[in-house]
């Protein structure tokens, strides 16, 4: 197989699996690698093309909004050490935005929980008699 052969296959696999959502999760990330690798391309080489050809096509990249998210929870916890709602609404709206309605808001606020308590970034700022991180948890079964 020529590279040029190799590079068309590549971009092939990776538009049948963001062809219907225009979405690409960590599962579908990886087959692509392995099957990159498969075709005797470095990973770091799969990566970059895979980032290039998401970006021509506005494919949406999780684990990209993963690290999104962790950048921006940790700007948000940065000062003090904790998230106040007010951040966690910002990073909400910035990341809403960023996935340009390939998941809807429940998804999104459960990601950033998750991206929150994977990186011991969980502490948050809680009213006198209220606690909205624990209300949001519940609300959204993650309790």
């Amino acid at each position: 197989m020529s590279m040029e052969e190799i590079k068309s296959r590549f971009v092939n696999e990776i538009k049948l699996r963001a062809y219907d959502d225009k979405y690409i999760d960590k599962n579908e990330e990886r087959e692509i690698l392995q099957i990159a690798i498969q075709l005797g391309v470095s990973v770091d080489s799969a990566r970059m093309a895979l980032v290039q050809v998401c970006d021509e096509h506005s494919y949406i990249m999780e684990n990209a909004i993963l690290k999104m998210i962790k950048d921006q929870v940790e700007v948000a916890s940065g000062n003090d050490g904790k998230v106040d709602q007010k951040e966690f609404d910002l990073i909400f709206q910035n990341i809403r935005k960023a996935m340009q309605g390939k998941k809807n808001d429940r998804e999104i606020k459960k990601m950033i929980i998750t991206v929150m308590e994977d990186t011991g970034n969980n502490k948050v700022k809680t009213g006198w008699f209220s606690n909205w991180y624990s209300s949001l948890k519940q609300d959204l079964g993650m309790a």
